[in-house]
């Protein structure tokens, strides 16, 4: 039974003495037809709202949050969150998405709802409780798999145009389609989600990001125009320039593949993030070479670069997750190049040092970006992968080089030798830094200590003092035996 939870009897019996009706309307009727869990429940009521909200909150001794903006009143009642809204007609303005609001019926409120399946409505009303309120045969569109406005899809889309953006979203999210006539109105009414806010646009994009199969909704953003709106340099992504007999892949659908592949094994935003980036340098370094046909060289580091802006004009945030996905695009042809040659414990370190942390987010989204077609050109990539896999567990284990400080730091080398900042101090570590990486010398601070001692000397630097960090003495003079 969808309404035995005892806070639906509760609202019911508050309604009844309140002298109005009430219904549970939208995304928590659809999704228990849909068998999707849900805990936030939208109560309509032909009355106010919010009185009937705070009658239930005084019941369960809860807090109740009302925003009188919008006439709308809040609690939670266990693991829901539960929405209270006098049901209500709307109408816009042309340069607005905030509507004029009047009080309505049951049936105007569900006309104003976005999409059939989310106008559905069950009664919490004495003689009618738990019927199902269908005026626009959304029931028909759950079980056909159809995204359909209730009522002409122009006025839907031009009144509030975000609603765009949410067909694309559920048409991803749930495997739909977008009927014909609702697909065309988006298409004509694609412009006016530029008086939408990016950060409401983001938060629809993000949901799409986050779909099961989030190509979908990339698909059908290219399709309706909305996606050269909202994201112009993913868009720049898709065609494929011919000339002669040599053709380069579509990136844009060669985005969405990778995309996919991603979502099959991780749900972490900023990772399906980073594979829709990975190649967003491309359009702006694509060369033609008749010996060679077309190259993107560089886009990796043309791509990273890119990141920082496209993160702030997307309003996504500017923190560690934007460093993530710029590493990751930066770093993502590392491992390919590393499948393809000779794999050396030196490349393996570098790897490494520069991933950190985000190494198996980095496997992971190069595995992703093998797309061929040559299912012998797959195993053989996936196959070097595991290699470098290995490679990387043994090495981590030895050389302990993931997010490793050289021993040997510049505050050390100054009182050392007693000298100020200066282009020695950063020629000297790199010199160990990169010493280590290239199994020149193990990771010890006694190794690292002894190769700067011989650095120095070549500089004519003086040692000046014996103690260093953290009381450390100078390691003793090393012996024949151990001296290169």
């Amino acid at each position: 039974m969808p309404l035995s939870k005892p806070i639906f009897k509760r609202i019911s019996r508050i309604a009844r003495e309140q002298g109005v009706e009430a219904y549970v309307v939208g995304g928590y009727v659809r999704d228990h037809f849909l068998r999707r869990p849900s805990t936030d429940i939208d109560v309509v009521v032909t009355g106010n709202g919010v009185a009937l909200a705070e009658a239930l909150g005084r019941e369960l001794h809860t807090k109740v949050s009302v925003f009188k903006t919008f006439g709308t009143a809040m609690l939670r009642s266990g693991n829901d969150e539960i929405e209270f809204v006098g049901a209500r007609k709307e109408s816009y303005t042309r340069d607005s998405r905030k509507p004029h609001v009047e009080q309505g019926t049951l049936e105007d409120d569900q006309l104003r709802r976005d999409f059939t399946i989310n106008a559905l409505a069950w009664s919490l009303n004495e003689g009618s409780f738990g019927e199902l309120v269908d005026p626009f045969e959304g029931m028909y569109d759950l079980e056909d798999g159809i995204i359909r406005t209730p009522c002409d899809p122009d006025v839907t889309f031009s009144d509030d145009p975000l609603r765009m953006m949410r067909a694309v979203r559920f048409a991803s999210q749930l495997g739909f389609q977008i009927e014909e006539e609702t697909f065309d109105a988006i298409t004509r009414n694609a412009r006016r989600i530029e008086i939408v806010s990016q950060e409401r646009i983001i938060t629809e994009l993000n949901k799409i990001v986050l779909s099961p199969v989030p190509s979908i909704g990339f698909e059908l953003l290219e399709l309706t125009g909305l996606l050269k709106l909202i994201f112009p340099e993913m868009q720049q992504l898709k065609g494929v320039e011919r000339r002669g007999s040599h053709a380069h892949k579509d990136n844009f659908y060669h985005t969405l593949k990778v995309l996919d592949n991603v979502a099959l094994k991780s749900d972490d935003l900023w990772l399906r993030w980073a594979a829709i980036m990975h190649d967003i340098g491309k359009p702006a370094t694509k060369a033609y070479d008749p010996k060679i046909g077309w190259s993107f060289h560089g886009h990796e580091v043309l791509g990273s670069k890119m990141v920082p802006a496209l993160f702030r004009k997307l309003k996504l945030p500017l923190n560690e997750h934007m460093k993530f996905v710029r590493k990751l695009v930066f770093l993502h042809l590392r491992p390919i190049i590393l499948s393809e040659d000779l794999v050396t414990d030196s490349a393996v370190r570098r790897l490494l040092f520069e991933a950190g942390d985000d190494v198996e987010s980095l496997m992971t989204l190069c595995e992703a970006d093998i797309t061929s077609g040559n299912d012998a050109k797959v195993k053989r990539y996936l196959a070097n992968f595991e290699l470098v896999r290995r490679k990387m567990k043994d090495l981590e284990e030895r050389d302990r080089v993931r997010n490793f400080q050289p021993p040997i730091s510049g505050e050390l080398i100054m009182e050392t030798y007693d000298i100020r900042p200066c282009r020695i101090i950063g020629d000297i570590k790199d010199v160990i830094k990169n010493s280590i990486l290239d199994g020149i010398i193990p990771n010890e601070y006694e190794a690292a200590y002894h190769l700067m001692e011989k650095l120095a000397a070549k500089e004519g630097l003086v040692r000046q003092k014996d103690t260093f960090e953290s009381g450390r003495p100078a390691p003793a003079e090393p012996t024949p035996e151990t001296k290169e």
